[in-house]
């Protein structure tokens, strides 16, 4: 099993107004194999201060058992070569076989606390899916990466490949190029 890059979303929603978009969305992206969702925690508090707790992962218990397995497997190799490689998949395998939980429930109350009432708050561990190829295909090349960053739309004004009104509709809706 290839497992594509992860990222980490941290985000943040002020006076959200949820409509199933974004579950939606992640769903739609999971069935074209483009991303996958490892784990996810997303906290709400009203405008009262009552919680609600979302947890969220795609990952099948088979898909979660593999995925444990490689993580696990490049763990023990870096601890302990060869040997720590075999012991980390079996062991990383049967972790995964109970789902991949990055994002424990408890740890929403740490967030409750610092979120303002009538917010949202919610944290994404993703796998990049369509990059495996593009990944390898470097690799083969002998590239590899030696650094990332996303750009903002105000960047984008920078070097002449936006207007601002373009970058001002982009950062309403929080959006990066």
């Amino acid at each position: 099993m290839a497992i594509g890059p992860v990222q980490l979303l941290v985000l943040d929603f002020e006076e959200p107004d949820f409509r199933g978009e974004v579950i939606a969305e992640l769903e739609r992206l999971r069935e074209s194999d483009t991303v996958r969702v490892i784990d996810a925690l997303g906290v709400y508090k009203d405008a009262d201060g009552d919680v609600t707790v979302l947890k969220l992962g795609n990952l099948t218990p088979d898909e979660a058992s593999e995925f444990g397995a490689v993580v696990g497997a490049l763990v023990g190799l870096g601890a302990a070569g060869e040997e720590g490689m075999i012991e980390g998949a079996i062991a990383g395998a049967e972790l995964g076989s109970d789902g991949i939980e990055v994002f424990p429930e408890e740890a929403a109350w740490d967030v409750v606390g610092e979120i303002p009432n009538d917010s949202a708050a919610a944290l994404v561990l993703l796998e990049h899916r369509w990059a495996i190829g593009l990944r390898d295909a470097i690799a083969a090349a002998g590239g590899f990466l030696v650094g990332e960053t996303w750009i903002t739309p105000l960047d984008l004004v920078a070097v002449g490949l936006a207007t601002a009104a373009e970058a001002d509709e982009l950062s309403a809706i929080g959006g990066s190029a």
